[in-house]
């Protein structure tokens, strides 16, 4: 038993290690200058150096930047979150052969590649006048919809359906059940599906650089890419703005964990 224990314990050390290793390199790197960086990427840098990272502010744009990409992630999990739950709720709740099917076909949507549909999904927004903000949110419901509705189905299997029938007498009408009852006990669940579209959408270059052609418009990703140029490629400004880029969701898990958790236990019970 306790050799077990040390094993378990090795284990967790290499793969915490494995882990942290990204942001080792991101980190220390994005202290070094130019020279420093490709002579020894491993090494600590000689020096806590922050000219990197006020190059970097300023030619990013950080303040416009980071607003664009706030303001994006914000909106587009704020409108995944409210219409994930109700499809959710609506899809566990009927639990018919078409209320199945229908959760079949997200989960299903999920193995299909963002790469196969992208060029079509593009030329059919741009016809449609909504590229830029507004259509980028659009899509990001569209992508983001299948695994956040599979994620919220399993947790409300773990709320009785009583308490829909409580305010069904009480005189609420379905939306008013899905407001006041619902999606109050969803809080846990929520969080979690916030935060791994906040991961996706906050770091996405793709989607981005294929509707938004406005550069007072641009998002972080977009931003750093123009660090690499044709004939140079600035590693330590673009590893100092990553670092700035994912100071946001570092916070956001930090004060999040603990719905998190609550949010994987609570779901995997069964009603």
């Amino acid at each position: 038993m306790k050799a077990n224990k040390v094993i378990t314990g090795i284990i967790g050390c290499v793969l915490g290690l494995l882990f942290l290793a990204p942001f080792y390199i991101i980190l220390t790197n994005s202290f070094k200058t130019k020279k420093e960086l490709f002579m020894n990427t491993l090494s600590l840098p000689k020096g806590l150096n922050f000219d990197n990272y006020i190059k970097a502010w300023k030619e990013l744009d950080f303040i416009k930047v980071f607003f664009n990409s706030f303001l994006i992630t914000l909106i587009s999990i704020v409108v995944i979150i409210v219409f994930a739950s109700m499809a959710a709720w609506m899809i566990q709740r009927t639990n018919n052969k078409i209320a199945n099917l229908i959760l079949y076909m997200f989960i299903a949507a999920m193995l299909i590649p963002f790469q196969s549909v992208m060029l079509p999904l593009v030329r059919l927004m741009g016809n449609l006048h909504m590229l830029n903000i507004p259509g980028i949110i659009f899509m990001y419901l569209g992508f983001g919809s299948s695994l956040s509705i599979f994620l919220y189905h399993g947790f409300i299997k773990s709320i009785p359906r009583s308490l829909d029938e409580a305010a069904t007498i009480d005189g609420c009408n379905s939306l008013q059940t899905y407001i006041y009852v619902i999606f109050p006990i969803l809080k846990p669940i929520s969080i979690t599906v916030a935060l791994l579209n906040m991961v996706w959408i906050w770091n996405d270059y793709l989607l981005p650089s294929l509707t938004i052609n406005n550069e007072e418009t641009h998002t972080i990703p977009l931003r750093i890419f123009y660090f690499f140029g044709q004939y140079t490629k600035q590693w330590h400004l673009a590893l100092a703005g990553l670092t700035l880029s994912i100071i946001p969701v570092i916070i956001f898990y930090f004060f999040a964990q603990k719905q998190i958790i609550e949010s994987v236990t609570a779901g995997s019970v069964k009603s």
